[in-house]
């Protein structure tokens, strides 16, 4: 098993404004779609109530993606995991019009959840989508994907199970997938960057890059 990495923090802190009447709402929507982690392992079939493995989001921004993808296979659970509290209670609203109680919201750490509360070679998949590119050079240790979290990442997936990630920054592709690459855990389905899925969702952040005229590099790996 991989050895958890040493605690770097991989975002910004940016925990935005919450209104009175948003906390509210967060109170009202958690019992529903939120998940408290405390010490140990999660019981991940405990909490979704079936033993299908669990896909992973780290990182979902306002959530378009995550609902996008949940509401086409409702079959497969989805634990979602962001800092941001206004994102995590714009994701439990959408969860709520769309009934996709096999969706479970992480307001938190993505890197502590992997490190403490997931078991090795449980999950059927992870994505991360357009994680923070950190681009000062002094801040590259700060990236999502890197080594040691790729290592541990790929320990808690199960073998055949996907790691799919994506990004605008022509020089974090590159980084990704070099990283990728290496992680003996983990096998390219692509010879290099990946054809961009048609199954994933196009976020706002990533229409953002094409009218901006950023390319998009995509990356599908795999458990071996």
């Amino acid at each position: 098993m991989a050895e958890p990495p040493p605690r770097v923090r991989t975002f910004h802190a940016r925990n935005g404004r919450v209104t009175q009447r948003s906390a509210t709402t967060l109170d009202r929507l958690w019992p529903h779609f939120g998940l408290d982690v405390g010490e140990g392992v999660v019981d991940l079939a405990g909490v979704f109530g079936t033993r299908t493995p669990v896909v992973l989001e780290l990182g979902f921004g306002k959530g378009e993606a995550t609902v996008a993808a949940a509401s086409r296979d409702r079959l497969t659970p989805v634990l979602a995991v962001d800092v941001h509290a206004p994102g995590v209670l714009a994701l439990m609203r959408q969860c709520e019009r769309g009934s996709l109680n096999h969706v479970k919201v992480v307001h938190g750490d993505g890197v502590a959840l992997l490190s403490e509360a997931i078991e090795a070679d449980c999950l059927a998949g992870m994505r991360a989508y357009f994680p923070d590119p950190w681009p000062k050079t002094r801040h590259h240790k700060r990236r999502l994907i890197r080594p040691d979290l790729v290592a541990l990442a790929a320990s808690r997936i199960r073998p055949g199970g996907f790691l799919h990630a994506a990004t605008d920054w022509p020089h974090y592709a590159q980084q990704m997938l070099a990283v990728l690459t290496a992680e003996p855990l983990l096998g390219n389905d692509h010879p290099g960057f990946a054809p961009r899925p048609l199954e994933r969702p196009l976020t706002r952040y990533e229409e953002r890059g094409i009218a901006a005229g950023r390319a998009i590099y995509d990356l599908q790996f795999r458990r071996v």
